[in-house]
Protein backbone atom coordinates (compact mmCIF):
# COMPACT_ATOMS: atom_id res chain seq x y z
CA UNK A 1 0.00 0.00 0.00
CA UNK A 2 3.10 2.26 0.79
CA UNK A 3 4.33 1.80 -2.59
CA UNK A 4 1.85 4.25 -4.20
CA UNK A 5 2.95 7.46 -2.68
CA UNK A 6 5.77 7.15 -5.43
CA UNK A 7 6.10 6.74 -8.53
CA UNK A 8 9.52 7.17 -10.58
CA UNK A 9 13.09 4.95 -11.32
CA UNK A 10 13.78 5.02 -7.43
CA UNK A 11 10.40 3.27 -5.79
CA UNK A 12 12.27 0.48 -4.81
CA UNK A 13 14.13 2.14 -2.91
CA UNK A 14 11.87 4.74 -1.49
CA UNK A 15 9.19 2.27 -0.15
CA UNK A 16 12.34 0.76 1.59
CA UNK A 17 13.20 4.24 3.15
CA UNK A 18 9.53 5.25 3.55
CA UNK A 19 8.99 1.33 5.27
CA UNK A 20 11.84 1.95 7.90
CA UNK A 21 10.39 5.02 9.29
CA UNK A 22 6.86 3.91 9.36
CA UNK A 23 7.09 0.06 10.84
CA UNK A 24 10.94 0.12 12.35
CA UNK A 25 10.89 3.10 14.39
CA UNK A 26 13.05 5.43 12.50
CA UNK A 27 10.01 7.96 13.60
CA UNK A 28 10.64 8.72 16.92
CA UNK A 29 7.64 7.67 19.00
CA UNK A 30 6.76 4.97 20.33
CA UNK A 31 3.02 4.31 18.96
CA UNK A 32 0.11 3.08 20.44
CA UNK A 33 -1.33 0.46 18.45
CA UNK A 34 -4.31 2.11 18.48
CA UNK A 35 -2.29 4.86 16.34
CA UNK A 36 -0.31 2.61 14.53
CA UNK A 37 -3.96 1.26 13.24
CA UNK A 38 -4.75 4.77 12.16
CA UNK A 39 -1.68 5.22 10.41
CA UNK A 40 -1.94 2.57 8.67
CA UNK A 41 -5.37 3.68 7.29
CA UNK A 42 -3.83 7.22 6.83
CA UNK A 43 -1.27 6.14 4.46
CA UNK A 44 -2.93 5.10 1.42
CA UNK A 45 -5.16 7.65 1.48
CA UNK A 46 -2.37 10.38 1.02
CA UNK A 47 -0.29 8.28 -1.13
CA UNK A 48 -3.54 8.96 -3.41
CA UNK A 49 -3.90 12.45 -2.35
CA UNK A 50 -0.46 13.19 -3.45
CA UNK A 51 -1.08 11.24 -6.46
CA UNK A 52 -4.08 13.27 -7.73
CA UNK A 53 -3.32 16.55 -6.72
CA UNK A 54 -5.53 18.70 -9.25
CA UNK A 55 -8.74 15.96 -7.92
CA UNK A 56 -8.62 16.74 -3.90
CA UNK A 57 -8.47 20.26 -4.85
CA UNK A 58 -10.90 20.23 -6.62
CA UNK A 59 -12.80 18.42 -4.23
CA UNK A 60 -12.02 20.59 -1.71
CA UNK A 61 -13.15 23.55 -3.99
CA UNK A 62 -16.33 22.41 -4.91
CA UNK A 63 -17.39 21.24 -0.70
CA UNK A 64 -16.22 24.69 0.28
CA UNK A 65 -18.56 26.44 -2.54
CA UNK A 66 -21.61 24.08 -1.04
CA UNK A 67 -20.75 25.32 2.01
CA UNK A 68 -21.42 28.87 1.14
CA UNK A 69 -24.34 27.81 -0.51
CA UNK A 70 -26.16 26.03 2.19
CA UNK A 71 -25.11 29.00 4.46
CA UNK A 72 -27.35 31.27 2.46
CA UNK A 73 -30.24 28.78 3.21
CA UNK A 74 -29.97 28.59 6.99
CA UNK A 75 -31.61 31.31 8.20
CA UNK A 76 -30.43 33.71 10.87
CA UNK A 77 -31.83 34.96 14.58
CA UNK A 78 -29.66 37.31 16.88
CA UNK A 79 -29.87 34.74 20.04
CA UNK A 80 -31.87 31.09 20.07
CA UNK A 81 -34.91 31.80 22.39
CA UNK A 82 -34.34 30.30 25.73
CA UNK A 83 -36.67 28.22 27.36
CA UNK A 84 -37.54 29.52 30.85
CA UNK A 85 -40.13 27.27 31.96
CA UNK A 86 -42.07 29.53 32.35
CA UNK A 87 -45.07 31.65 30.16
CA UNK A 88 -46.12 35.43 30.40
CA UNK A 89 -49.49 35.91 28.41
CA UNK A 90 -50.20 39.14 27.16
CA UNK A 91 -54.28 39.99 27.21
CA UNK A 92 -54.64 42.91 24.92
CA UNK A 93 -58.68 44.10 24.68
CA UNK A 94 -60.17 46.75 23.29
CA UNK A 95 -58.80 50.66 23.87
CA UNK A 96 -62.36 51.42 25.15
CA UNK A 97 -62.45 48.85 28.09
CA UNK A 98 -62.46 50.22 31.27
CA UNK A 99 -60.81 49.02 34.54
CA UNK A 100 -64.11 47.13 35.93
CA UNK A 101 -64.96 45.56 32.33
CA UNK A 102 -61.00 44.32 31.86
CA UNK A 103 -60.93 42.86 35.34
CA UNK A 104 -63.70 41.11 35.12
CA UNK A 105 -62.18 39.80 32.00
CA UNK A 106 -59.13 38.91 33.41
CA UNK A 107 -60.40 37.14 36.04
CA UNK A 108 -62.61 34.85 33.79
CA UNK A 109 -59.80 34.04 31.76
CA UNK A 110 -57.52 32.85 34.72
CA UNK A 111 -60.45 31.17 35.97
CA UNK A 112 -60.59 29.24 33.08
CA UNK A 113 -57.11 28.45 32.24
CA UNK A 114 -56.48 27.18 35.90
CA UNK A 115 -59.60 24.63 35.05
CA UNK A 116 -58.42 23.54 31.96
CA UNK A 117 -55.18 23.07 32.14
CA UNK A 118 -53.52 21.41 35.22
CA UNK A 119 -50.27 21.90 33.78
CA UNK A 120 -50.39 25.71 35.52
CA UNK A 121 -48.88 25.72 38.83
CA UNK A 122 -50.35 29.45 39.41
CA UNK A 123 -50.64 32.44 37.82
CA UNK A 124 -51.34 36.48 38.73
CA UNK A 125 -51.63 39.27 36.34
CA UNK A 126 -50.39 43.28 36.37
CA UNK A 127 -53.18 45.23 34.84
CA UNK A 128 -53.04 48.81 34.39
CA UNK A 129 -50.26 51.64 35.70
CA UNK A 130 -49.37 50.88 39.46
CA UNK A 131 -48.72 54.55 41.57
CA UNK A 132 -44.92 53.89 40.57
CA UNK A 133 -45.28 53.79 37.33
CA UNK A 134 -42.42 51.53 36.22
CA UNK A 135 -44.31 49.49 33.81
CA UNK A 136 -47.24 52.04 32.65
CA UNK A 137 -49.87 50.32 31.00
CA UNK A 138 -53.57 51.39 29.90
CA UNK A 139 -56.41 49.33 31.74
CA UNK A 140 -56.93 47.22 28.74
CA UNK A 141 -53.68 45.44 29.06
CA UNK A 142 -52.46 42.99 31.38
CA UNK A 143 -49.24 40.93 31.40
CA UNK A 144 -50.27 37.35 33.25
CA UNK A 145 -47.22 35.07 34.50
CA UNK A 146 -47.98 31.73 34.19
CA UNK A 147 -45.50 28.87 36.32
CA UNK A 148 -46.08 25.54 34.96
CA UNK A 149 -45.27 22.39 36.48
CA UNK A 150 -42.25 19.75 35.97
CA UNK A 151 -42.98 18.98 32.02
CA UNK A 152 -43.02 15.23 32.81
CA UNK A 153 -46.28 16.16 34.48
CA UNK A 154 -48.39 17.55 30.92
CA UNK A 155 -50.84 15.70 29.60
CA UNK A 156 -49.96 13.35 27.00
CA UNK A 157 -50.01 14.08 23.35
CA UNK A 158 -49.87 11.28 20.55
CA UNK A 159 -47.56 9.21 23.94
CA UNK A 160 -45.23 11.83 24.47
CA UNK A 161 -45.84 14.85 26.97
CA UNK A 162 -47.15 18.14 25.23
CA UNK A 163 -44.40 20.82 23.89
CA UNK A 164 -45.13 24.24 25.08
CA UNK A 165 -46.46 24.77 20.86
CA UNK A 166 -48.78 22.61 21.62
CA UNK A 167 -49.82 23.72 24.87
CA UNK A 168 -50.02 27.41 24.12
CA UNK A 169 -52.02 26.21 20.80
CA UNK A 170 -54.74 24.38 23.02
CA UNK A 171 -55.02 27.89 25.34
CA UNK A 172 -55.20 29.76 22.43
CA UNK A 173 -58.36 27.52 21.36
CA UNK A 174 -60.29 27.70 24.69
CA UNK A 175 -59.56 31.89 25.46
CA UNK A 176 -61.04 32.02 21.98
CA UNK A 177 -63.88 29.94 22.73
CA UNK A 178 -64.94 30.81 26.18
CA UNK A 179 -63.50 34.29 26.60
CA UNK A 180 -63.66 36.25 23.69
CA UNK A 181 -63.50 40.07 23.34
CA UNK A 182 -59.64 39.91 23.61
CA UNK A 183 -56.45 39.15 21.94
CA UNK A 184 -53.07 37.50 23.53
CA UNK A 185 -49.50 36.99 22.63
CA UNK A 186 -47.55 34.18 24.22
CA UNK A 187 -43.94 35.16 25.17
CA UNK A 188 -41.63 34.77 28.15
CA UNK A 189 -40.90 36.87 31.33
CA UNK A 190 -37.24 37.73 30.32
CA UNK A 191 -37.54 37.36 26.49
CA UNK A 192 -40.40 40.02 26.55
CA UNK A 193 -38.49 42.76 29.10
CA UNK A 194 -35.10 41.97 26.90
CA UNK A 195 -37.11 42.74 23.58
CA UNK A 196 -38.31 46.02 25.26
CA UNK A 197 -35.37 47.32 26.78
CA UNK A 198 -33.02 46.06 23.59
CA UNK A 199 -35.86 47.39 20.70
CA UNK A 200 -38.70 49.07 22.66
CA UNK A 201 -41.58 46.57 21.94
CA UNK A 202 -42.62 44.02 23.94
CA UNK A 203 -42.44 41.08 20.56
CA UNK A 204 -39.94 39.31 18.89
CA UNK A 205 -40.46 41.27 15.86
CA UNK A 206 -42.25 44.57 15.09
CA UNK A 207 -43.47 46.46 12.03
CA UNK A 208 -43.15 50.05 12.53
CA UNK A 209 -45.39 51.74 10.11
CA UNK A 210 -44.55 56.00 10.08
CA UNK A 211 -46.07 58.84 9.00
CA UNK A 212 -48.58 61.67 9.80
CA UNK A 213 -52.13 60.65 9.75
CA UNK A 214 -53.61 58.58 12.16
CA UNK A 215 -56.36 57.24 9.66
CA UNK A 216 -54.00 56.26 6.98
CA UNK A 217 -51.52 54.71 9.57
CA UNK A 218 -54.71 52.86 11.42
CA UNK A 219 -55.79 51.68 7.72
CA UNK A 220 -51.64 50.41 6.95
CA UNK A 221 -51.27 48.91 10.00
CA UNK A 222 -54.77 46.35 9.17
CA UNK A 223 -53.38 45.70 6.13
CA UNK A 224 -50.17 44.62 7.33
CA UNK A 225 -51.49 42.94 9.89
CA UNK A 226 -54.03 41.04 8.26
CA UNK A 227 -51.13 40.01 5.66
CA UNK A 228 -48.38 38.85 8.46
CA UNK A 229 -50.77 36.58 9.53
CA UNK A 230 -51.23 34.43 6.35
CA UNK A 231 -47.24 33.77 6.66
CA UNK A 232 -46.14 30.68 8.05
CA UNK A 233 -44.44 31.05 11.72
CA UNK A 234 -46.50 33.75 12.61
CA UNK A 235 -47.26 32.46 16.37
CA UNK A 236 -48.91 35.92 17.37
CA UNK A 237 -49.56 38.80 15.42
CA UNK A 238 -51.36 41.68 17.16
CA UNK A 239 -51.69 45.67 17.42
CA UNK A 240 -49.65 47.59 20.31
CA UNK A 241 -51.53 49.47 21.94
CA UNK A 242 -53.45 50.87 19.08
CA UNK A 243 -57.21 51.84 18.40
CA UNK A 244 -60.04 54.44 19.44
CA UNK A 245 -61.45 55.09 22.75
CA UNK A 246 -65.22 56.28 22.91
CA UNK A 247 -64.88 59.93 24.81
CA UNK A 248 -67.77 62.33 25.95
CA UNK A 249 -66.64 65.81 24.51
CA UNK A 250 -68.20 68.82 25.90
CA UNK A 251 -67.81 72.02 23.25
CA UNK A 252 -68.53 75.14 24.58
CA UNK A 253 -71.30 76.75 22.52
CA UNK A 254 -69.62 80.37 21.72
CA UNK A 255 -73.55 82.17 20.68
CA UNK A 256 -74.84 80.84 24.01
CA UNK A 257 -71.79 81.92 25.49
CA UNK A 258 -72.17 85.34 23.64
CA UNK A 259 -75.72 85.64 24.96
CA UNK A 260 -75.58 85.06 28.82
CA UNK A 261 -72.05 87.05 28.70
CA UNK A 262 -69.90 84.04 30.05
CA UNK A 263 -66.37 83.52 29.46
CA UNK A 264 -65.02 79.64 28.36
CA UNK A 265 -63.22 79.92 31.75
CA UNK A 266 -65.81 79.84 33.60
CA UNK A 267 -67.57 76.74 31.84
CA UNK A 268 -64.26 74.74 31.95
CA UNK A 269 -63.58 75.50 35.33
CA UNK A 270 -67.34 74.31 36.78
CA UNK A 271 -66.38 71.16 34.17
CA UNK A 272 -63.09 70.55 36.23
CA UNK A 273 -64.69 71.17 39.59
CA UNK A 274 -67.62 68.40 39.01
CA UNK A 275 -64.85 65.88 37.35
CA UNK A 276 -61.40 66.19 38.90
CA UNK A 277 -62.44 67.80 42.02
CA UNK A 278 -61.22 71.42 43.45
CA UNK A 279 -59.84 71.77 47.12
CA UNK A 280 -62.06 73.75 49.39
CA UNK A 281 -60.12 72.73 53.01
CA UNK A 282 -58.10 71.19 55.17
CA UNK A 283 -58.44 69.08 58.06
CA UNK A 284 -56.03 69.14 60.61
CA UNK A 285 -55.41 65.91 63.04
CA UNK A 286 -52.52 66.68 65.29
CA UNK A 287 -49.41 67.31 62.89
CA UNK A 288 -51.44 66.12 60.04
CA UNK A 289 -52.93 67.77 57.31
CA UNK A 290 -55.73 66.45 55.23
CA UNK A 291 -57.18 68.68 52.35
CA UNK A 292 -60.54 68.69 51.59
CA UNK A 293 -62.01 68.05 47.76
CA UNK A 294 -64.84 68.91 46.54
CA UNK A 295 -66.28 67.01 43.50
CA UNK A 296 -69.91 64.96 42.39
CA UNK A 297 -70.42 61.54 43.47
CA UNK A 298 -69.12 58.95 41.01
CA UNK A 299 -72.53 58.07 39.82
CA UNK A 300 -73.21 61.49 38.93
CA UNK A 301 -70.27 61.63 37.17
CA UNK A 302 -71.00 58.50 35.14
CA UNK A 303 -74.16 60.21 33.88
CA UNK A 304 -74.65 62.37 30.91
CA UNK A 305 -77.96 63.94 32.34
CA UNK A 306 -77.07 65.27 35.96
CA UNK A 307 -73.63 66.61 33.58
CA UNK A 308 -76.28 68.37 31.68
CA UNK A 309 -78.08 69.88 34.62
CA UNK A 310 -74.76 71.06 35.99
CA UNK A 311 -74.98 74.78 37.34
CA UNK A 312 -72.99 77.76 36.22
CA UNK A 313 -73.03 80.78 37.58
CA UNK A 314 -72.43 84.06 35.50
CA UNK A 315 -71.55 86.99 35.74
CA UNK A 316 -74.48 88.90 36.79
CA UNK A 317 -75.10 86.82 39.30
CA UNK A 318 -77.71 84.31 37.90
CA UNK A 319 -77.33 80.83 37.58
CA UNK A 320 -77.45 78.39 34.25
CA UNK A 321 -77.73 74.93 33.16
CA UNK A 322 -74.41 73.16 31.69
CA UNK A 323 -76.51 72.14 28.93
CA UNK A 324 -77.68 75.79 27.70
CA UNK A 325 -73.62 76.71 27.06
CA UNK A 326 -72.38 73.65 26.06
CA UNK A 327 -73.12 70.36 23.43
CA UNK A 328 -72.49 66.97 24.56
CA UNK A 329 -71.11 64.16 22.08
CA UNK A 330 -70.07 60.86 22.54
CA UNK A 331 -66.89 60.96 19.77
CA UNK A 332 -64.19 58.05 18.96
CA UNK A 333 -60.61 59.02 20.06
CA UNK A 334 -57.79 58.13 19.65
CA UNK A 335 -56.27 56.02 22.69
CA UNK A 336 -52.88 56.60 22.35
CA UNK A 337 -50.35 58.44 19.83
CA UNK A 338 -47.32 56.76 20.09
CA UNK A 339 -44.18 58.52 18.18
CA UNK A 340 -41.15 57.72 17.58
CA UNK A 341 -38.14 60.12 16.60
CA UNK A 342 -40.53 62.54 16.21
CA UNK A 343 -42.78 60.83 13.95
CA UNK A 344 -46.41 59.54 14.71
CA UNK A 345 -46.42 55.40 14.37
CA UNK A 346 -48.14 52.63 14.36
CA UNK A 347 -47.01 49.35 15.17
CA UNK A 348 -47.38 45.14 14.58
CA UNK A 349 -46.33 43.18 17.01
CA UNK A 350 -45.30 39.09 15.97
CA UNK A 351 -44.12 36.43 18.31
CA UNK A 352 -42.67 33.65 15.92
CA UNK A 353 -43.28 29.78 16.21
CA UNK A 354 -40.53 27.38 14.21
CA UNK A 355 -39.26 30.23 11.92
CA UNK A 356 -36.19 31.94 12.17
CA UNK A 357 -36.10 35.69 12.30
CA UNK A 358 -34.35 36.84 8.93
CA UNK A 359 -36.54 34.24 7.12
CA UNK A 360 -39.24 35.77 8.11
CA UNK A 361 -38.68 38.88 7.78
CA UNK A 362 -37.47 38.35 4.10
CA UNK A 363 -40.31 36.92 3.40
CA UNK A 364 -42.92 39.69 5.21
CA UNK A 365 -41.09 42.17 2.82
CA UNK A 366 -41.46 40.25 -0.30
CA UNK A 367 -45.05 40.44 0.36
CA UNK A 368 -45.85 43.67 1.84
CA UNK A 369 -43.89 45.42 -0.85
CA UNK A 370 -46.47 43.68 -3.33
CA UNK A 371 -49.52 43.81 -1.42
CA UNK A 372 -49.29 47.09 0.36
CA UNK A 373 -49.40 50.66 -0.82
CA UNK A 374 -47.64 53.21 0.59
CA UNK A 375 -49.05 57.08 -0.19
CA UNK A 376 -46.18 59.78 -0.36
CA UNK A 377 -44.26 60.14 3.26
CA UNK A 378 -45.20 57.15 5.02
CA UNK A 379 -43.01 54.34 5.18
CA UNK A 380 -42.40 51.11 7.51
CA UNK A 381 -39.29 49.14 9.17
CA UNK A 382 -38.59 45.97 10.94
CA UNK A 383 -37.50 46.41 14.73
CA UNK A 384 -37.05 43.94 17.30
CA UNK A 385 -34.96 40.98 16.83
CA UNK A 386 -34.08 41.71 13.22
CA UNK A 387 -32.77 45.15 14.30
CA UNK A 388 -30.46 43.36 16.95
CA UNK A 389 -29.54 40.82 14.62
CA UNK A 390 -28.11 43.43 11.98
CA UNK A 391 -26.41 45.53 14.11
CA UNK A 392 -24.47 42.02 15.43
CA UNK A 393 -24.13 41.41 11.81
CA UNK A 394 -22.06 44.68 11.25
CA UNK A 395 -20.34 44.38 14.18
CA UNK A 396 -18.99 41.04 13.21
CA UNK A 397 -18.48 42.30 9.71
CA UNK A 398 -15.82 44.54 11.17
CA UNK A 399 -14.45 42.71 13.86
CA UNK A 400 -14.29 39.28 12.43
CA UNK A 401 -12.08 40.44 8.99
CA UNK A 402 -9.80 43.04 11.65
CA UNK A 403 -8.63 39.56 13.93
CA UNK A 404 -8.35 37.52 11.01
CA UNK A 405 -6.06 39.83 9.10
CA UNK A 406 -4.14 40.44 12.50
CA UNK A 407 -3.93 36.83 12.89
CA UNK A 408 -2.31 36.14 9.16
CA UNK A 409 0.33 39.56 9.69
CA UNK A 410 1.15 37.20 12.47
CA UNK A 411 1.52 33.85 11.16
CA UNK A 412 3.47 35.84 7.73
CA UNK A 413 5.62 37.06 10.87
CA UNK A 414 6.61 33.60 12.06
CA UNK A 415 7.12 31.84 8.98
CA UNK A 416 8.92 34.93 6.84
CA UNK A 417 6.76 33.71 3.62
CA UNK A 418 3.48 34.87 1.95
CA UNK A 419 3.03 31.10 0.60
CA UNK A 420 2.94 29.27 3.94
CA UNK A 421 1.22 31.81 6.24
CA UNK A 422 -1.75 31.38 2.70
CA UNK A 423 -1.52 27.81 3.51
CA UNK A 424 -2.11 27.76 7.28
CA UNK A 425 -4.73 30.58 6.93
CA UNK A 426 -6.22 28.08 3.99
CA UNK A 427 -7.53 26.20 7.40
CA UNK A 428 -10.00 28.58 8.26
CA UNK A 429 -12.93 27.70 5.47
CA UNK A 430 -11.60 24.18 6.00
CA UNK A 431 -12.94 24.55 9.35
CA UNK A 432 -15.99 26.79 8.87
CA UNK A 433 -17.65 24.47 5.97
CA UNK A 434 -18.29 21.82 8.47
CA UNK A 435 -19.49 24.26 10.94
CA UNK A 436 -22.33 25.01 8.20
CA UNK A 437 -22.83 21.98 6.97
CA UNK A 438 -23.04 20.56 10.69
CA UNK A 439 -26.10 23.48 11.68
CA UNK A 440 -27.69 22.51 7.80
CA UNK A 441 -27.83 18.62 9.39
CA UNK A 442 -29.23 19.45 12.61
CA UNK A 443 -31.68 21.92 11.18
CA UNK A 444 -30.60 25.26 13.30
CA UNK A 445 -30.41 29.01 11.79
CA UNK A 446 -27.17 31.04 12.36
CA UNK A 447 -27.08 32.90 15.65
CA UNK A 448 -24.50 35.06 17.38
CA UNK A 449 -23.52 31.76 19.46
CA UNK A 450 -23.14 29.91 16.22
CA UNK A 451 -20.76 33.15 15.42
CA UNK A 452 -18.74 32.32 18.38
CA UNK A 453 -18.39 28.99 17.74
CA UNK A 454 -16.92 29.65 14.14
CA UNK A 455 -14.57 31.84 15.84
CA UNK A 456 -13.14 29.56 18.45
CA UNK A 457 -13.10 27.04 15.14
CA UNK A 458 -10.91 29.55 13.45
CA UNK A 459 -8.09 29.62 15.70
CA UNK A 460 -8.03 25.57 16.36
CA UNK A 461 -7.41 25.18 12.76
CA UNK A 462 -4.86 27.83 12.34
CA UNK A 463 -3.21 26.28 15.59
CA UNK A 464 -3.43 22.50 13.66
CA UNK A 465 -1.89 24.34 10.76
CA UNK A 466 0.91 25.93 12.30
CA UNK A 467 1.75 22.52 13.65
CA UNK A 468 1.77 20.88 10.58
CA UNK A 469 3.54 23.04 8.44
CA UNK A 470 6.22 23.97 10.93
CA UNK A 471 7.43 20.07 11.85
CA UNK A 472 7.52 19.99 7.69
CA UNK A 473 9.72 23.07 7.43
CA UNK A 474 11.89 21.28 10.20
CA UNK A 475 12.44 18.27 8.19
CA UNK A 476 13.20 19.70 5.17
CA UNK A 477 15.76 22.07 6.86
CA UNK A 478 17.34 18.73 7.74
CA UNK A 479 17.59 17.72 4.44
CA UNK A 480 15.01 15.92 3.66
CA UNK A 481 13.24 16.25 -0.22
CA UNK A 482 10.31 18.04 -0.05
CA UNK A 483 7.95 15.03 -0.75
CA UNK A 484 9.79 12.75 1.88
CA UNK A 485 9.36 15.84 4.61
CA UNK A 486 5.33 15.97 3.34
CA UNK A 487 4.85 11.95 3.92
CA UNK A 488 7.02 12.02 6.72
CA UNK A 489 5.71 15.11 8.62
CA UNK A 490 2.17 14.43 7.98
CA UNK A 491 2.55 10.92 9.46
CA UNK A 492 4.54 12.00 12.68
CA UNK A 493 1.98 15.00 13.20
CA UNK A 494 -1.01 12.43 12.84
CA UNK A 495 -1.41 11.35 16.54
CA UNK A 496 -1.04 15.01 18.21
CA UNK A 497 -3.80 15.90 15.05
CA UNK A 498 -5.92 13.09 16.34
CA UNK A 499 -5.46 13.73 19.87
CA UNK A 500 -6.49 17.51 19.10
CA UNK A 501 -9.65 16.81 17.53
CA UNK A 502 -10.86 14.04 19.93
CA UNK A 503 -10.72 16.44 23.15
CA UNK A 504 -12.32 19.41 21.71
CA UNK A 505 -15.41 17.03 19.81
CA UNK A 506 -15.88 14.96 22.76
CA UNK A 507 -15.53 17.70 25.06
CA UNK A 508 -18.24 19.57 23.26
CA UNK A 509 -20.49 16.57 23.05
CA UNK A 510 -22.32 17.19 26.09
CA UNK A 511 -23.48 20.81 24.84
CA UNK A 512 -24.68 19.21 21.49
CA UNK A 513 -27.32 17.16 23.43
CA UNK A 514 -28.13 19.11 26.26
CA UNK A 515 -31.75 19.92 27.34
CA UNK A 516 -31.17 21.95 30.41
CA UNK A 517 -31.56 25.67 30.96
CA UNK A 518 -29.35 27.42 28.72
CA UNK A 519 -28.95 24.07 26.41
CA UNK A 520 -30.79 26.48 22.96
CA UNK A 521 -27.02 28.88 23.29
CA UNK A 522 -25.35 25.92 23.86
CA UNK A 523 -26.32 23.75 20.73
CA UNK A 524 -25.32 26.20 18.14
CA UNK A 525 -21.72 26.73 19.28
CA UNK A 526 -21.07 23.18 20.17
CA UNK A 527 -22.49 21.72 17.03
CA UNK A 528 -20.56 24.25 14.97
CA UNK A 529 -16.97 23.70 16.50
CA UNK A 530 -17.61 19.39 16.31
CA UNK A 531 -18.69 19.79 12.61
CA UNK A 532 -15.31 22.18 11.88
CA UNK A 533 -13.08 20.10 13.78
CA UNK A 534 -14.23 16.68 11.69
CA UNK A 535 -14.24 18.37 8.39
CA UNK A 536 -10.65 20.66 9.65
CA UNK A 537 -8.66 17.37 10.43
CA UNK A 538 -9.62 15.41 7.72
CA UNK A 539 -8.91 17.87 4.78
CA UNK A 540 -5.88 19.63 6.57
CA UNK A 541 -4.38 15.62 6.37
CA UNK A 542 -5.04 15.12 3.51
CA UNK A 543 -5.54 18.77 1.13
CA UNK A 544 -2.73 20.85 3.77
CA UNK A 545 -0.15 18.36 2.58
CA UNK A 546 -1.15 18.16 -1.23
CA UNK A 547 -0.62 22.24 -1.34
CA UNK A 548 2.45 22.59 0.39
CA UNK A 549 4.36 19.95 -2.21
CA UNK A 550 2.40 21.70 -5.07
CA UNK A 551 3.69 25.22 -3.86
CA UNK A 552 7.16 24.24 -2.10
CA UNK A 553 8.60 22.10 -4.85
CA UNK A 554 12.32 23.06 -6.04
CA UNK A 555 11.63 25.92 -4.31
CA UNK A 556 14.36 26.24 -0.89
CA UNK A 557 12.70 26.21 3.03
CA UNK A 558 12.74 29.43 4.60
CA UNK A 559 14.65 30.15 7.57
CA UNK A 560 13.66 28.83 11.19
CA UNK A 561 11.26 31.04 12.89
CA UNK A 562 12.65 31.20 16.18
CA UNK A 563 15.83 31.83 17.71
CA UNK A 564 16.41 28.63 19.78
CA UNK A 565 15.18 25.60 17.65
CA UNK A 566 14.39 22.58 19.61
CA UNK A 567 15.21 19.16 18.34
CA UNK A 568 12.41 17.23 16.70
CA UNK A 569 12.89 14.37 19.46
CA UNK A 570 12.00 16.89 22.11
CA UNK A 571 9.10 18.72 19.90
CA UNK A 572 7.98 14.76 19.11
CA UNK A 573 7.76 14.51 23.39
CA UNK A 574 6.08 17.43 23.78
CA UNK A 575 3.08 16.89 21.66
Amino acid sequence: MLSRIHRGPARAQYRERLRSYFLRGKIRERDHWLVQFFKALYAPVLGWALRFKFAVVAAAVVWFGSSLLVFTRLGAEFIPQLDEGTMLLQFIRSSSAGLDASTQLQRKSEKLLLEKFPEIDRMFGLLGTAEIAMDPMGANLCDTYVELKPRHEWRKINGRPATKEQLIELMRRELAVHAPGQTYLFTQPIQMRFNEMMAGVRADIAVKVFGDDFKELERLATEIRDLLRKIPGSGDVEFDAFGRSPLLEIKPDRDALRRYSLQAAQLNHAVATALAGEEVGTVIEGNRRFPIVVRLAEDARRSVETMKRLPVRTEAGGLLVLAQVARFQMVEQVGAVTRESGQRRAAILVNLRGRDVEGYVKEAMARIKSAVKFPPGYYYEFGGQFENLQKARARLALIVPMALGFIFILIFMSFGTFRQAALIFLCVPLAVTGGVFALWVRDMPFTISAGVGFIALSGIAVLNGIMLISFINQLRREGRPVREAVVEGTLTRLRPKLMTALVAGFGFVPMAVATGAGAEVQRPLATVVIGGIITSTFLTLVLLPVLYEWLEQNRPVSAAPFTNETTRESSDLRL
